[in-house]
C-alpha cells in the first residue's frame, strides 16, 4: 500500500461501517476480534482489526476501548474523485447516503466536473466526483 489510508475508530459500529462499506464499494471484510487479539479491554466480539479486501476502496476499522476517542469527522473529506467511472460513482454516492445525509448534491459545476458531498450514516464525510461527461 502506498497511499494514505483511512483507520476509523469507531464506538461499537466497526463492523457495521465496513460491512457496509464493502456492500458500496464492492469487495469483502477481513474481520478480527477483541478475542482473536486476547483483548480483555472491550467486549469479545468487537473489532480489534478489521479492513475491505479485493475492493476499489481501501480502508480500515476497529472499535474503540472503554474511553478511548472514537472517530469524529470535522475538517476533512475522504476523496473519491475519479476513483472509478462516473456511473458507479454516483452509485457510491446514492449508497453512502442512505441513512446519512446529503451536505452537498451530486451535480454538474460551471468548470465541468461533476461533485458533491455526502455524511454516511456512520458520520464519514465523503467527496464525490468525476470529470467530464457521464455519458462518455
Amino acid at each position: 500500500m502506498t497511499a494514505p489510508t483511512p483507520y476509523f475508530h469507531f464506538r461499537g459500529e466497526a463492523r457495521a461501517a465496513l460491512t457496509h462499506y464493502a456492500d458500496v464499494f464492492g469487495g469483502g471484510v477481513e474481520l478480527h476480534t477483541f478475542d482473536e487479539f486476547g483483548r480483555t479491554d472491550g467486549p469479545a466480539g468487537a473489532v480489534a482489526h478489521g479492513y475491505l479486501v479485493d475492493g476499489p476502496v481501501a480502508c480500515f476499522a476497529a472499535d474503540v476501548a472503554g474511553d478511548e476517542p472514537a472517530f469524529r469527522s470535522e475538517g476533512v473529506m475522504f476523496a473519491l474523485l475519479g476513483a472509478a467511472d462516473p456511473a458507479t460513482l454516483r452509485r457510491w454516492f446514492h449508497a453512502l447516503a442512505e441513512g446519512g445525509r446529503v451536505v452537498d448534491d451530486l451535480q454538474k459545476r460551471t468548470w465541468g466536473a461533476s461533485d458533491g458531498q455526502v455524511i454516511d450514516r456512520f458520520g464519514v464525510h465523503w467527496l464525490i466526483g468525476f470529470e467530464g461527461d457521464e455519458n462518455v
